[in-house]
């Protein structure tokens, strides 16, 4: 007695509103980062280009987490409840390190 096992797959045809947007955003990545290598090599090193790059690096994890992680999809007090503890912490790095720098002109 031989058994027949069925599938219950359902195959969608591809929704190219989501791929037309995948594709957007890898490409407003693909031109940041071509602005980051022109200021790499055109710039010296200095705090103005680490601000253009900490903000790139910033503007590109934007889309990555709003695209590609689906949180631009999500209700806004999710985005919320994980951007603002973020900002926090990138808050308290920055005033770690400027306050830890200080060390070395207490002078004794």
């Amino acid at each position: 007695m031989a058994s027949e096992e069925t599938s219950n797959i359902e195959i969608k045809p591809a929704n190219k509103e989501k791929i037309r947007g995948i594709w957007k955003v890898a490409l407003y990545l693909a031109i940041i980062t071509a602005i980051e290598f022109v200021f790499a090599f055109t710039m010296d090193a200095g705090f103005l280009r680490t601000s253009i790059f900490i903000f790139l690096t910033i503007v590109k994890a934007f889309f990555i987490v709003s695209e590609f992680m689906h949180l631009g999809h999500e209700k806004k007090s999710l985005v919320y409840a994980i951007i603002l503890p973020m900002v926090f912490l990138v808050w308290l790095l920055v005033v770690l390190l400027k306050e830890g720098s200080y060390i070395f002109d207490i002078g004794f």
